[in-house]
């Protein structure tokens, strides 16, 4: 009796085995035709968020689910330096793959002529050169984006350049500058009210009325959707406020979440900040999934410098406006389906320049006739290969006020090195510290005098760097 039903099972098993086999291979065709070509390259970068903000870097007070759900999709670093202590150096640094003395950008830019040189080869370009959608969405003080600028440049190709003069298809932002980023800083109205202040284009964007971080990832969803049904690739770049002052309460139920925990004043609002920052780039992860975009994008997650104020710089000394750990190491996260190994840390020496040259040698694009300062690390997070980094390097004006909690560490830098597990502070006169990172990250001991060799070896390449020439054309201080 067995054998006989068995008989007449059989026949139905093959043929439902093989139809579920040919619709198997449909939908890996299908899959891999999602897949194919250029990847597509969305770079998150969060403004003063500090090493300790994440819990998947230790924080203690914020909860980050969704950022921290992201990292575990590709590589995490625990040595990556951004480009500068402070806001406007970084972001040239990571557009053009450059330190950014190169152009003398020394600190912050005060929305007055300053602005990164139109002459900069930048991401965007090369992206842009090789048949990529490019976008940048949020924070720019990179310059040009006054009323008098975007005004003037409708007539005057040669006023001060914007995002669209920098290689970006399509941009939105705030408007920068007096009377109105000063009002609603002061006013703690930056996030709430930031809709009604945007500009698209080089033109006044209409009003939205939601909450700025909300507007930004809206806007990243509906350029995505569009470039999505043309099958072109895209490079979006999004770059928050958050968590830069004002701080001010997030929707709900990020604030009540942590009142419940007894948080209180400006840490109250800085964790409900960090913690919706972290719910609006689930909600656009979540997106990419639903929409099947997500297997073939490249995704970079950090932040332009240490933190400020209520941030934490996890276990390192100093913050935002310091040269010392605390101020240059920031998260990253590199997630690419497929190609970086998966819940992976990496303890290399990385520099926000090197995100120019990964990318573009991911793409496979050819940049060997520019002269840039970062080096290419698609080996080490195709293979968590260990790559051997020569020096990077940090200037910038001295801050005497120190922006974190308690008093600015000491000594006072203005220009740094870190080669290996060595990395040395100099101040106008000469070396002023000298510490091994292998030993004491928290640059607790100063072994300056201890090690000639290294310093004489790390001083003479410190002081090349500074003589080298700057292309001065951008950075106009304004007294």
């Amino acid at each position: 009796m067995k054998s006989i039903y068995f008989r007449k099972i059989t026949p139905i098993f093959i043929c439902f085995f093989l139809f579920a086999c040919e619709e198997r291979e449909k939908l890996n065709t299908v899959n891999k035709e999602k897949v194919a070509g250029p990847p597509n390259i969305i770079i998150l970068l969060a403004d003063d968020l500090g090493y300790g903000d994440l819990s998947i870097y230790g924080s203690q007070s914020i909860e980050t689910p969704n950022i921290d759900a992201l990292a575990r999709e590709g590589m995490r670093f625990s040595q990556f330096y951004s480009g500068s202590a402070v806001c406007s150096p970084s972001r040239a640094c990571l557009l053009t793959g450059k330190y950014p003395l190169r152009y003398d950008i020394r600190k912050h830019f005060n929305d007055n002529e300053e602005h990164l040189p139109e002459s900069s080869i930048t991401l965007p370009e090369l992206l842009r050169d090789n048949g990529y959608k490019t976008v940048h969405i949020g924070k720019w003080h990179l310059g040009g984006l006054r009323p008098i600028d975007y005004e003037r440049r409708v007539q005057d190709k040669k006023a001060n350049p914007g995002p669209l003069q920098h290689g970006f298809d399509h941009y939105l932002s705030s408007i920068e500058g007096a009377p109105i980023r000063p009002k609603l800083l002061k006013e703690r109205k930056l996030y709430r009210e930031g809709g009604k202040y945007m500009i698209r284009n080089d033109r006044r964007a209409d009003t939205i009325n939601k909450h700025w971080t909300e507007i930004k990832v809206d806007e990243a969803i509906s350029k995505i959707d569009i470039y999505q049904n043309e099958n072109v690739p895209f490079f979006v770049n999004l770059w928050f406020d958050v968590p830069h002052t004002p701080y001010e309460p997030a929707p709900e139920p990020h604030l009540s979440k942590y009142k419940k925990l007894g948080a209180t004043g400006d840490q109250l609002y800085f964790r409900s900040m960090v913690s919706h920052l972290d719910a609006n780039i689930g909600r656009l992860i979540s997106y990419l999934k639903e929409k099947g975009i997500f297997e073939n994008t490249i995704i970079l997650f950090t932040s332009d410098n240490g933190p400020a104020f209520q941030g934490s710089p996890g276990p390192f000394s100093g913050g935002k406006t310091d040269l010392h750990e605390g101020g240059l190491r920031v998260p990253m996260l590199a997630v690419w389906k497929g190609r970086i190994p998966e819940n992976t840390h990496s303890f290399n020496t990385l520099h926000m320049a090197d995100i120019l040259p990964t990318l573009v040698d991911a793409v496979g694009i050819n940049i060997d006739n520019l002269e840039i300062d970062g080096i290419s690390a698609l080996p080490l997070l195709e293979n968590n290969n260990y790559v051997e980094r020569e020096a990077v390097y940090w200037q910038m004006d001295l801050y005497k006020g120190f922006q974190n909690q308690g008093p600015k560490p000491h000594p006072y830098a203005t220009s740094g090195i870190v080669q290996g597990k060595w990395k040395m502070l100099m101040d106008s006169i000469g070396p002023a510290a000298l510490y091994d990172l292998a030993q004491d990250h928290r640059e607790l001991y100063n072994l300056k005098g201890e090690h000639p060799f290294i310093e004489k070896e790390l001083s003479s390449k410190l002081v090349d760097f500074l003589m080298a020439k700057r292309d001065t054309t951008g950075f106009i201080e304004i007294k």
